[in-house]
């Protein structure tokens, strides 16, 4: 009869391991335009009449910053990832969310302890319960426990699960640190050598102001023009001559910046004067669908949307009962000499179930609690869909808009120096007043300096668009 009872609770908890309550895990779609039917568009909106990548070109590599062919960006960029604290910090909360994978597997094996014991007891003889002969006793007690808790209703394998995609979540989340660093590496080193540009123009200026400076004086001391014009252009020179110190001002900052990023103290950086020069490289697109495995915060929403899947199912499976199965076993007896021998040996084995009656509404408010934040990580994830898929339209938008911006200020920079070349040339001619060469100075250094601006503003752009894209990264390459 008891082999039967056996056989039957045996066959009793196969049979409820298999079972799993709470929903099953979908994706949700990202919100698309009705005429879409709820698929999302074949290419950007902003890529229509962009320029394409070489086929060579057809996918973005993970170390992608060495599309710019930039020995000295790339040795920077090498450094982030082995230096950089923030990164360290991301990856040690990677290692902790992996350890959790492990501490809640452990809960699908049984739970095994002892508690080995040696005392002696002496009973009052005085006490109410007295024994009449015996009042000093040993106990030895040598006690093996197991309890196991059968997992008939999915419970720990969803908290299994809900680990495992929150390591997932947060080597997305390592990812996307990198990502993010190694953009703003990128975006501070091309502001440095935007401001190196700035600087050599600057300085080229300085020499040509002050080459006017000297023909205003001479003018003055042969009677062809007055005190005011001499100090125009020494203002105008001296004005100059504080942006350039601004400059040196900024570009300093930026060395310290790109310092800290490649973990390292800012005197152990410096980088010698290279002035920004090239257009940026044609960066490959791919389409929208590809965007939502390419994201690694997209990626990491989703992980955490499947996560809040599995802690509903942990809460429905808290209205079901516990069942523990436990035993206890081991050897006791009242001397060392006894201790160990077969008579001394005792066992307990049965199955229990736990379960609550009343609660007064809190499993009900658990179940809700992880019902809303299932809802809450739809809508972050949907969110971060959108977001990305802005971030690349105005990262295109922004290319192509400064490509037409760039044509537009080539022409007005060669018409300011025509305009001031000519103005040099009437003033020496005694036609006009020095106040208009230092407004044509003016004009040409300031559309100068703009096209200067121009092709950084398209080189942060490019960058941008490269982390829109996600880098080099992919799905694939989250830990199974």
């Amino acid at each position: 009869m008891r082999n039967a009872l056996a056989a039957a609770w045996l066959a009793a908890v196969m049979g409820l391991s298999g079972c799993m309550v709470g929903p099953k895990y979908t994706r949700p779609a990202v919100p698309t335009a009705p005429a879409d039917h709820g698929q999302l568009p074949a290419e950007f909106k902003e890529s229509s009449g962009w320029k394409r990548a070489q086929p060579a070109e057809a996918a973005l590599q993970p170390d992608w910053w060495r599309v710019f062919g930039i020995a000295e960006l790339n040795d920077l960029e090498s450094q982030v990832d082995v230096s950089n604290q923030t990164v360290k910090a991301a990856e040690a909360r990677f290692r902790q969310a992996r350890s959790l994978v492990a501490q809640s597997r452990s809960a699908l094996y049984p739970n095994v302890g002892v508690a080995a014991s040696v005392t002696t007891n002496r009973l009052s003889g005085n006490s109410a319960n007295r024994p009449q002969t015996i009042r000093e006793y040993s106990n030895l007690a040598a006690p093996f426990d197991v309890s196991y808790e059968l997992d008939a209703w999915g419970r720990i394998r969803r908290s299994i699960a809900a680990a495992h995609e929150e390591v997932q979540a947060t080597a997305a989340d390592l990812e996307t640190v990198r990502l993010s660093l190694h953009a703003e590496v990128a975006i501070d080193y091309f502001e440095l050598r935007s401001l190196d540009a700035q600087k050599q123009l600057l300085d080229r200026t300085l020499v040509a102001y002050q080459k006017a400076l000297d023909l205003t004086q001479n003018q003055f001391a042969g009677g062809l023009a007055s005190g005011a014009e001499v100090a125009q252009a020494r203002t105008q020179l001296e004005t100059t001559r504080a942006q350039d110190v601004e400059v040196e001002v900024a570009r300093a900052q930026f060395e310290h910046a790109l310092a800290v990023l490649a973990g390292r103290t800012p005197e152990s950086l410096s980088l010698a004067l290279a002035p920004l020069a090239g257009p940026p490289p044609v960066i490959p697109t791919g389409v929208p669908s590809q965007l939502l495995e390419r994201r690694p915060d997209i990626a990491a929403a989703e992980r955490r949307m499947a996560e809040a899947n599995e802690q509903i199912g942990i809460a429905q499976a808290a209205f079901f009962p516990t069942l523990l199965l436990t035993a206890t076993g081991g050897l006791q007896g009242d001397s060392i000499v006894n201790w160990f021998t077969w008579p001394s040996r005792f066992w307990a084995l049965g199955p229990t179930a736990l379960q609550t009656i009343y609660d007064a509404g809190r499993r009900r408010a658990a179940q809700e609690t992880a019902a809303a934040g299932y809802d809450l990580t739809v809508a972050n994830y949907r969110e971060a869909a959108l977001e990305a898929f802005q971030q690349v339209e105005d990262s295109l938008s922004t290319l192509r808009t400064l490509e037409r911006e760039v044509d537009a200020q080539q022409v007005a920079v060669q018409a300011a120096e025509r305009s001031l070349e000519l103005a040099m040339q009437r003033y020496t001619g005694g036609l006009v007043t020095y106040l208009e060469v230092v407004s044509a100075q003016s004009i040409a250094l300031n559309n100068e300096r703009v096209a200067v601006d121009l092709l950084r503003r398209r080189m942060d752009a490019t960058v941008l668009l490269i982390k829109a894209l996600g880098g080099g990264w992919d799905v694939s390459k989250l830990p199974t």
